[in-house]
């Protein structure tokens, strides 16, 4: 993968070494601190307002240990969506910031419990975000660092129906707008392989998740964003990078597909919707060579790159997070696809309007 960085041996050594009483002290001491270094930034659109703090001598997170389980993922979002629009809505993001800040940041049983415990005083109006959180010192370290996780997976948008006489119109809906990155009806394999070794090029730590299938499986966009790379490297063989319109997210699927690895019409700076096909799964990469199978087994590569600011999209400052519980969880919400007869294409079937799309649009009129 390109521009990926050896994890910070910091991280191990305050798990191993120090309680999680004194790390929740010094692991926030060095998660934000300021940077002296300047820097020429290259921003796409999509990272146009996201500009370096780090020639302004800004803090800004460093580290990011993303630990929130299938399970919190899943009670946080029902809440969110159980709640919407009742008066006491709970923000997902919040309520997992909140769990996180009492325990420590980790999401075992007893989390759980905190987690509905502060839910149910949420939904009932007894309190609310602000008093719960008012004595928490680490609780913005986590809200912070969550949204940058998971911001623009959640939201209103506009999905396709067609009624009963074959009539298309667009229904409002509240909930999960992120997209499973392999679509409907695709057999797939995968587990926790965050971290693992890997040695072609260089030692160094597998950061992103593999998901085993058949080639040509159609590949979808997990979050609508801009494309910000497209095209041919060593470790990733053919490739695709989107950024998302906030600029804090960095979408990498790799080992597409060998002759046709691209959906049709996509290119740097495209804008894509959530769950648009944007490639086809293969095994390419390995090799300085462009269009290579040097991959043993037919697999996606997708990686997750949090960016708190400019500085850290290339290089040692890299944030790449564990993300199987994250595709676990986006497996409530996958996009059947169709073949386009003829060609080895697929398209989407059930199409949405994002609102963040929509104004991207606009402002590149």
């Amino acid at each position: 993968m390109e521009g990926i960085a050896i994890f910070n041996s910091f991280q191990n050594i305050i798990k191993k070494a120090i309680p999680m009483e004194i790390a929740g002290i010094a692991l926030l001491g060095a998660l934000i601190i300021v940077s002296g270094k300047g820097g020429e930034q290259t921003m796409l659109p999509a990272t146009g307002e996201a500009e370096s703090r780090e020639s302004e001598g800004e803090d800004y997170i460093k580290w990011v240990d993303f630990t929130v389980s299938y399970e919190a993922l899943c009670r946080a979002y029902d809440w969110d969506v159980d709640t919407y629009e009742t008066g006491h809505d709970i923000n997902w993001i919040e309520l997992l910031a909140y769990t996180a800040a009492k325990t420590g940041g980790k999401f075992n049983s007893q989390a759980m419990s905190v987690l509905e415990k502060a839910a149910e005083s949420l939904a009932s109006g007894e309190t609310d975000i602000e008093e719960l959180t008012e004595d928490l010192e680490y609780y913005p370290y986590y809200e912070e660092a969550y949204s940058a996780v998971l911001g623009g997976m959640v939201g209103e948008y506009e999905e396709e129906t067609e009624d009963e006489n074959g009539e298309i119109s667009y229904q409002s809906r509240y909930g999960l707008k992120a997209y499973f990155p392999l679509a409907r009806g695709f057999d797939y394999s995968h587990y926790d392989d965050f971290g693992a070794s890997r040695s072609y090029g260089y030692k160094r730590k597998h950061l992103g998740h593999d998901m085993m299938g058949l080639t040509g499986t159609p590949i979808t966009a997990i979050e609508s964003g801009y494309v910000e790379a497209l095209g041919w490297n060593q470790y990733g063989g053919w490739r695709i990078g989107i950024r998302s319109f906030d600029g804090r997210r960095y979408y990498y699927y790799a080992h597409l597909r060998q002759n046709y690895p691209y959906a049709e019409n996509l290119e740097e700076g495209s804008i894509v919707t959530a769950g648009d096909v944007i490639g086809y799964m293969g095994h390419t990469g390995y090799s300085t060579t462009e269009n290579v199978n040097n991959i043993e087994e037919t697999h996606l590569h997708w990686g997750l790159q949090l960016i708190f600011d400019e500085s850290q999209k290339e290089g040692s400052n890299e944030i790449w997070i564990d993300v199987y519980a994250l595709t676990r969880f986006l497996a409530k919400h996958t996009q059947p696809a169709q073949k386009v007869e003829g060609t080895k294409e697929w398209v989407r079937t059930n199409r949405i309007i994002d609102p963040e799309v929509e104004k991207a649009l606009e402002e590149e009129k």
